[in-house]
């Protein structure tokens, strides 16, 4: 019987390999918690058969994957769908932090229509990151698998479309649903809908903690990243960008070296770059001031465009959308 593990992460897949408890493990590296969501078209583009169409690195799914991984099934040209068919048996393994979630109702959305493929499908859902243990000891994990049945794809589109909506309503509304069948799922929507624009500071909790962490001393942009941490929302890159944006802005909450620096080849691990609070952003945490009073703001949450006219607040004492 041949066996097929997929995972919600690329570092999960790398432990589970390790464990041999399957013929091939294979993650995915889309994320879907920072920035423009990718379009349908292009997640599927990415899925498919090899073509001239993948011109770029990072165009197809199994572009980091080393030939190995895959012998005896393939080469790393092979789509999804054709790679799933060549198994008996696919479980997904589901880290428990929102872009593993978001990247669960993703992976079965997409799976729907392919009767031949949810057949052979079951779901494993982690109580913690797969990578943070050594493979011996998740080997011998004895975690519940459950079949995938049709009342599990129904519940992934109906969560994937509402993240892909033009307003997060519809991600707040499902909070009011029976989310039990993805036992992490109401955890995970309720984290990723704190990371929109405070209702009194205008900055996402990420963003928060990091403002935080600068106000307690710290100055090394690396460490202070780590804020994510925290809420475990965004990954390294993520809280990075995040840190870089509100450098940014014509009225930032902080600043990333000496202001008379030349910020031009700007990277992490770079000893010239300190951060520091401007006056705003003791304002922004002292939770004085509204960062988007005095900038622009346009950036996404899900498929939310957020901007200064279109401004979806997030009121966290009385855990509530506020619309614009």
């Amino acid at each position: 019987m041949s066996h097929l593990i997929l995972t919600t992460n690329h570092l999960a897949a790398g432990r589970l390999r390790q464990t041999r408890l399957a013929d091939i493990a294979l993650g995915f590296c889309t994320r879907f918690v920072f920035g423009k969501l990718p379009s349908a078209e292009q997640l599927l583009m990415g899925l498919e058969r090899r073509s001239e169409k993948h011109c770029n690195r990072g165009d197809h799914w199994l572009d980091d994957v080393h030939r190995d991984w895959l012998h005896g099934f393939g080469t790393r040209d092979i789509g999804l769908f054709e790679l799933c068919e060549k198994f008996d048996s696919i479980d997904v393994w589901v880290d428990p932090q929102p872009s593993d979630q978001l990247a669960l109702v993703w992976l079965l959305d997409l799976l729907r229509p392919y009767k031949e493929i949810t057949t052979k499908l079951s779901l494993v859902h982690t109580d913690d990151r797969v990578v943070d243990y050594a493979a011996e000891s998740v080997a011998k994990w004895k975690l519940p698998v459950f079949k995938v049945v049709d009342s599990h794809l129904v519940a992934a589109s109906r969560a994937w479309r509402a993240y892909r909506a033009e307003t997060p309503k519809s991600c707040f509304d499902l909070l009011m649903t029976d989310l039990m069948i993805f036992p992490r799922l109401r955890s995970a929507l309720i984290a990723l809908l704190e990371e929109l624009p405070d209702s009194v500071t205008g900055l996402g909790a990420t963003e928060m903690d990091m403002l935080g962490c600068v106000n307690e001393g710290h100055t090394d942009p690396e460490y202070i990243s780590e804020a994510r941490w925290y809420r475990d929302v965004f990954d390294g890159r993520d809280a990075q960008d995040a840190l870089i944006e509100l450098a940014e802005h014509p009225a930032p909450p902080v600043l990333l070296g000496d202001p008379a620096f030349d910020n031009e080849d700007r990277y992490f691990g770079r000893s010239a770059w300190n951060v520091t609070l401007t006056d705003l952003g003791r304002s922004l945490v002292a939770r004085e001031d509204d960062m988007w009073r005095q900038n622009p703001i346009k950036r996404w949450w899900g498929g939310t465009e957020l901007t200064n006219e279109r401004l979806w607040r997030w009121d966290r004492k009385t855990r509530s959308l506020i619309a614009p």
